[in-house]
């Protein structure tokens, strides 16, 4: 049935992509239509081998432009910087031990937000260490390798966020506007059914569109006007027509950004509406103050990526594209324990036994001595 193999050396120099062709069309475990539209971005297999050869393998290393670009901010950005990712590694870290010591917190939607701290936790890690160590050096290269490896887990974990948030909606719509059935429809298996498909699709998004995007050929110019490998800032020192590629890209977003958001919104306005009906007023406010920061906080990560992502590049320059960049990549894995959880009762019931159980100890062997 299959005509031809060919591998591809687009992605690690240990990775080989396997591509299957008939009739010169791609047979990938993916719709037609899509794999169509991928085959059509690409080059013919032997221009890519040797593109990659003679750009990407053997050339020089990308230099990031980065944050710090003015010296007399330079210092405060990097402390700032600094401060927000031991925040986030610290607030993303205690959630997780919380969550997993605590019987009371042993609940669907806490276990979702387990896993969304993990995520954040990995996220803000394959960005913002090299920022810091690069400002501390005084060096702004990245490998090609280091490039298309921050890339695919930047794109793995960014994806996976994506559909996480809005399934995490979907899971407050149902314990709000049908708390009778939440014990069956968001069950242990439909929990694990969600983390694996949050991660499906990030590990999707990742493993697709990262060989495609370092396998064009790179000028000679290799300053990426920005502070990681982000897509974009990439592409443009790419030498060669990406029109097409760019299509596939929104194409993508579409998928990972408007129809999760969708969701969010949704979900958000049926249980804005069953708060309303509610007969307490302090409990209307609450549940208005609560939805409302989540909103807040989902709005900026889609919001920011969809701008960088989905708007004509002719509506914006690459120093907002960073400064928006800063919102959904550093901003929101520390913003989002301290609102999802950290302000929650539960949690901090769950901080102060914590606390307790590890002073009991103390003051006994204190008191022994």
């Amino acid at each position: 049935i299959c005509q031809d193999c060919y591998f591809l050396n687009v992605f690690f120099p240990l990775l080989k992509v396997c591509c299957l062709t008939m009739n010169y069309y791609v047979v990938i475990l993916m719709p037609w239509e899509c794999c169509h539209l991928i085959w059509k971005t690409l080059p013919s297999m032997s221009t890519i081998a040797g593109s990659m050869e003679a750009y990407n393998t053997s050339s020089t290393d990308f230099t990031f432009m980065g944050l710090f670009n003015r010296k007399e901010t330079s210092g405060l950005l990097f402390a700032v910087i600094s401060i927000i990712f031991f925040t986030a590694l610290t607030a993303n870290g205690v959630m997780i031990f919380l969550i997993q010591t605590d019987l009371r917190l042993h609940t669907p939607m806490y276990f979702l937000l387990s896993h969304l701290s993990l995520i954040d936790m990995m996220y803000i890690s394959t960005i913002v260490p090299k920022m810091l160590v690069d400002y501390l050096l005084d060096q702004k290269t990245i490998s090609f390798v280091g490039c298309t490896a921050q890339h695919f887990l930047y794109l793995t974990l960014v994806g996976a966020e994506f559909f996480l948030l809005g399934l995490m909606a979907y899971d407050g719509y149902v314990a709000i506007c049908n708390p009778l059935r939440y014990p069956v429809l968001m069950n242990r298996r439909v929990c694990w059914m969600i983390i694996a498909g949050s991660w499906f699709g990030g590990s999707l998004d990742g493993f697709l569109l990262t060989p495609i995007t370092m396998s064009f050929p790179f000028c000679s110019s290799r300053e990426i006007n920005h502070f990681f490998c982000e897509a974009p800032a990439v592409l443009k020192l790419a030498c060669a027509d990406i029109a097409l590629y760019e299509t596939v890209m929104y194409v993508c977003c579409v998928l990972m950004l408007l129809i999760p958001f969708s969701v969010v919104l949704a979900s958000y306005a049926r249980i804005l509406t069953t708060v309303h009906r509610m007969s307490s007023v302090e409990g209307r406010k609450k549940a208005f103050t609560t939805c409302s920061s989540h909103v807040t906080v989902v709005s900026l990560f889609y919001g920011a990526a969809m701008y960088t992502y989905m708007l004509p590049h002719s509506y914006h320059t690459p120093a907002q594209d960073k400064v928006l960049s800063v919102f959904y990549t550093i901003l929101t894995p520390m913003l989002n324990p301290l609102i999802y959880s950290l302000r929650n009762k539960d949690v901090t019931g769950a901080l102060k036994r914590a606390l307790g159980r590890f002073k009991g100890p103390q003051r006994v062997s204190e008191s022994v001595f």
